[in-house]
């Protein structure tokens, strides 16, 4: 018998109108993970009028989507697009850097692969 690990780990942080979002994920995105997630993002980002949203994904560990959990990703992506400034991907596989290309057809920021967290966060900061 083997054993999946699965894990979510997210943060927000609020200074006025802008955000940091921290999302690292551990194994497979279910859509149980974004019945998580969203309620968590939409319930913070209501709270403010034009809010500025800068996020470090953490998918050093991740290996991928389940087919709904995609959707649910890409819905997301389109209900709080134009919110994102700055969405940074830190990663260690090249799925990952060609993900990131392609959601950045989906938000109005800037979306960046990074294999370094060091450069990922100094890029979010600048």
């Amino acid at each position: 018998m083997s054993s999946q690990r699965h894990g979510l780990s997210i943060g927000i942080e609020r200074v006025g109108d802008e955000f940091f979002l921290s999302l690292k994920v551990v194994g497979k995105l279910t859509h149980e993970d974004y019945e998580t997630i969203t309620p968590m993002v939409d319930s913070a980002l209501s709270a403010v009028k034009e809010p500025r949203v800068k996020a470090l994904i953490d998918g050093t560990e991740l290996e991928g989507w389940e087919l709904r959990a995609a959707w649910d990703d890409f819905k997301l992506g389109l209900k709080h697009g134009n919110e994102f400034e700055k969405i940074a991907i830190y990663g260690n596989k090249r799925w990952q850097e060609i993900t990131a290309k392609m959601g950045s057809w989906f938000i109005s920021g800037e979306v960046k692969y990074f294999g370094d967290v060091e450069e990922a966060l100094a890029w979010l900061s600048a």
